[in-house]
């Protein structure tokens, strides 16, 4: 059965926003230790695109983007 906690969105938004954190930190620690200057600039990238996405979770919860409301 499912609690109630399970069913409150903002327990799943905080969840994912977490773990998006861990990713776009991983990433960046990462660079530091590849030589190869496109495979830094793509470990960037993708820890700004997740940041974007964490930004998103977070304005869901939030409720303050017209689309979101």
């Amino acid at each position: 059965m499912v609690s109630k906690a399970d069913r409150d969105p903002r327990h799943h938004t905080q969840k994912m926003q977490v773990r998006l954190q861990e990713m776009m930190d991983h990433l960046r620690e990462d660079i530091v230790d590849v030589d190869e200057p496109q495979l830094k600039a793509m470990f960037e990238t993708a820890a700004e695109v997740l940041g974007g996405l964490k930004k998103a979770f977070g304005d869901y919860e939030k409720k303050n983007e017209p689309a979101w409301k």
